[in-house]
């Protein structure tokens, strides 16, 4: 693929300090430079020491990806919500693993969408995941279709541009608050290596725990059910799960943090909302996808 730079910034950088400041990581550099690809500056071939002049445009001729050699590539129909040359996101449903586990090569998104790609022939068949979802979580999922994608949404105005929303299920009472932002810290729980609990001791120690933020608001009311739609301000494991059932009202199906499955076999919870930059096309791409049929049978 080809990817054009102007330097902008300041007379006689050098091309690695131009392609920096564009997004262009360290690890995609080296796959130019030893892969088979091509730099050039003012249509003169060059090297990653090549100074480049206020003004100069800078090409990267990036080498296509093979497909992995251990990721099994598997015919499954995806309902794809939006695609462009750069991104693919797809509806992900409930009970498909984001990726392999070393018990389980096949049946994740992963495999589904190595796939897709094969089918489509298209010349960058490796699979970057931008944005996981547990297993039982439904909803947007963002895959980038090449590396220099991937790497600006990894970092810097890209990911800070990544925003998620998701549609949650409760069963509430009247000490439930309609509004709120949660700002608790998340650790991993003792004794498990799935699980995560607020807790305030672990900061750069065992526990690994991070500081997080989840705000919600009450969409619709029906009996003791409540419909949230909740943002995430940060990115930790199971944030809304761990979140929501400290405050004492787990999301309906969610067994592993309070939850049951008198309602529903899965936890309650759906990526309805996903928005960001595409910084090589200059952008906004914002895309919306309904309650599934299990939430919505329930609020029936």
């Amino acid at each position: 693929m080809e990817f054009s730079f102007v330097n902008d910034i300041r007379a006689d950088m050098l091309v690695k300090r131009v392609l920096k400041h564009f997004g262009v990581s360290k690890n995609l550099l080296a796959r130019v430079k030893f892969d088979g690809g091509e730099i050039f500056v003012a249509g003169i071939p060059a090297l990653a020491t090549t100074p480049v002049a206020l003004g100069e445009k800078l090409t990267i001729f990036v080498p296509d990806e093979k497909a992995s050699e251990t990721l099994v590539a598997e015919n499954a129909a995806l309902d794809v919500i939006y695609e462009d040359a750069d991104y693919l996101i797809v509806n992900k449903p409930a009970g498909s693993p984001s990726i392999t586990g070393r018990e389980k090569p096949t049946g994740s998104m992963s495999n589904f969408v190595a796939g897709y790609i094969r089918a489509k022939n298209y010349p960058n068949q490796t699979v970057h995941i931008v944005t996981r979802l547990d297993k039982d979580t439904s909803g947007l999922m963002l895959f980038a279709k090449h590396r220099y994608a991937h790497a600006l949404l990894s970092a810097g105005r890209g990911r800070e541009s990544l925003q998620k929303r998701y549609f949650a299920l409760i069963k509430a009472n009247e000490n439930f608050v309609s509004a709120d932002r949660i700002n608790l810290p998340i650790g991993r729980a003792e004794n498990s290596i799935i699980k995560r609990q607020v807790r305030f001791d672990g900061f750069g120690g065992l526990y690994e725990t991070k500081n997080a933020s989840t705000s919600y608001t009450t969409v619709l009311e029906k009996n003791d059910l409540r419909l949230l739609d909740l943002t995430l301000h940060t990115g930790r494991t199971h944030q809304i799960r761990v979140h929501m059932s400290h405050i004492g009202f787990p999301l309906i199906g969610d067994t592993l943090y309070g939850g049951n499955h008198d309602l529903l076999a899965r936890q309650a919870l759906h990526c309805h909302h996903l928005e960001f930059k595409n910084l090589i096309r200059n952008q906004k791409i914002v895309l919306e996808c309904p309650l599934p049929d299990d939430l919505q049978k329930l609020l029936k």
